[in-house]
């Protein structure tokens, strides 16, 4: 997503660092256009770098590289970054390939038909991994790339949307009052998507001992004005596949006609090859859609996601249009234009590079490391909250044992973490568990056994850290941490005319979205 900045005013602008401290004002010993030697030898050197006002004069490019690599230093190494499900790794050949394709605007098909076309082997080979029907021209599926999930849940929404109202005024029937069903525990992109289309949201609640949806709330919160129930393979706070065949097969029962969008942000990529029996894509009559972040367990680079259709009927026509592609029409549905060409490139470099069975090895990897995490933690007192055994996502969600009865909670083991490197998130669960703390470790391609070691031996050393502190202390550690900590201080970007919001679940409920 991108952050809202706030343009800070001419008097926040000038002010210096320190009240009472006057901005320092260098006065160069040399002609400002003598090269020197060393880049620390220069003016810029001493000089803030320009933050607000684009400068007068160029900077030497030796200096500008310098000045904002060392800037970026001050940031976390994604590495260690076990919040997040973006892919942190890639190899030296498709970071070259990819390197080379920056110049290319995607949606260029006339220039560049070749890159267009790797993008249609994408999208068939990610269909077929997700059992579209192929047999027949009658029921040919299609799909696209968009920079994420985000975009795809997007353009899923919207034509889950446009059909429901296409049938709707075909019946003569009121279409203003178009509902969505998801859980409680959706990506702030599915509020968003329904906030932006307007959709009323209708949630199926998380308990504190159910984390997914329930298929049978699910079903009974649809009426005539429902546009579509969402339902999420591997779910951002504990990693857990929801039960799309129940959702489905009760829709059948019952004879109602709702589709599913599957949101297989994180799991589309890691369920087909570990748990391929699990029905829960296109083998299923009632799932019209899904979507996946090539990203995240695909093993690209942000930003790339892609989406797929069952059939041209859920679809309407009147949301893609035609671009001409050397003569021919070439049918676009997006909703961003110009992006660049190096993601689909490198989804195309790794489903050719490891093939199934490349994806297969490196997701059962994962799933053991996760489970031998998940082993550890246990014996450390920690109750785990995801599934083990390929179940779910190769990642561990764990909270403390309340009933150890501990005078420090998941927030205070968490920044304890960040002393040693390690971004290890602390978060509360959905809406109606939210009294629910719990922390999350995403196992990626790159989080080897050795590594995984290693948090191991700083989880335990920062657990009896905490131990040998009283309460008082860590309450003074934590409002340290909240007030100095990197994240607090630099974050800038949250305009204040638009803090204390109450339309989002976080703001009504004061529950944290879990990170992806």
């Amino acid at each position: 997503m991108v952050h809202l900045a706030s343009v800070p005013s001419d008097k926040a602008a000038d002010a210096s660092l320190i009240n009472g401290m006057k901005n320092l004002k260098v006065e160069p010993n040399r002609d400002e256009e003598e090269v020197t030697a060393s880049v620390y030898g220069s003016r810029f050197a001493a000089e803030c770098l320009p933050m607000h006002e684009m400068p007068e004069k160029e900077m030497p490019k030796e200096i500008a590289y310098r000045m904002i690599k060392d800037d970026l230093s001050l940031d976390g190494n994604p590495m260690l970054n076990l919040a997040s499900f973006v892919t942190t790794y890639m190899e030296e050949e498709v970071e070259k390939l990819m390197a080379e394709a920056l110049p290319k605007n995607f949606i260029d098909y006339e220039e560049y038909p070749q890159t267009a076309d790797v993008q249609n082997r994408c999208v068939s080979m990610i269909a077929r991994m997700f059992n579209a029907p192929t047999a027949s021209d009658d029921e040919n599926s299609m799909g696209t790339s968009t920079v994420g999930s985000s975009e795809a849940i997007m353009l899923g929404t919207l034509a889950m949307k446009k059909r429901w109202q296409n049938k709707r005024k075909a019946a003569g029937k009121d279409y203003s009052k178009p509902n969505i069903v998801m859980n409680s525990a959706v990506q702030v992109c599915w509020e968003k998507a329904a906030r932006y289309f307007e959709c009323e949201e209708r949630y199926a609640y998380c308990t504190e001992d159910r984390y997914v949806i329930d298929p049978e709330e699910a079903v009974n919160l649809v009426d005539e004005n429902t546009i579509g129930i969402c339902a999420i393979i591997g779910t951002t706070y504990t990693g857990e596949y929801e039960d799309v065949k129940a959702i489905n097969d009760l829709l059948v029962e019952k004879n109602i006609d709702c589709p599913i969008h599957v949101d297989a942000a994180s799991g589309g990529f890691v369920a087909p090859f570990v748990v391929p029996e699990l029905e829960w894509d296109f083998r299923l009559e009632k799932v019209i859609s899904i979507n996946v972040s090539g990203h995240k367990y695909g093993l690209v680079y942000p930003g790339v996601g892609w989406i797929v259709w069952r059939s041209p009927e859920y679809l309407p026509k009147e949301l893609v249009f035609n671009i001409n592609y050397l003569g021919a029409d070439q049918a676009s549905f997006t909703l961003n234009f110009s992006k660049g060409a190096s993601q689909v490139i490198g989804q195309y470099y790794q489903m050719i590079r490891l093939g199934k069975h490349g994806y297969r090895s490196i997701m059962m990897n994962l799933t053991r490391t996760a489970d031998y995490l998940a082993a550890n933690l246990e014996q450390l007192g920690f109750i785990i909250m995801s599934k083990k055994g390929g179940q779910g996502l190769p990642l561990v969600a764990f909270r403390l044992d309340p009933k150890a009865k501990h005078h420090y909670d998941e927030f205070a083991v968490a920044h304890h973490l960040r002393e040693r490197g390690w971004v290890v998130p602390a978060y509360t669960m959905a809406p109606h568990s939210e009294k629910l703390k719990l922390m999350r470790v995403v196992v990626r391609e790159d989080f080897s056994r050795a590594r995984c070691d290693a948090l191991i031996s700083d989880i335990k050393f920062s657990v009896d850290a905490l131990k040998e502190m009283d309460a008082k202390a860590v309450e003074q550690h934590t409002k340290h941490i909240q007030h100095h900590g990197t994240a607090s201080r630099k974050s800038k970007h949250n305009h204040p005319h638009y803090k204390n919001e109450k339309h989002s679940l976080q703001g009504k409920t004061g529950k944290t979205h879990a990170v992806c």
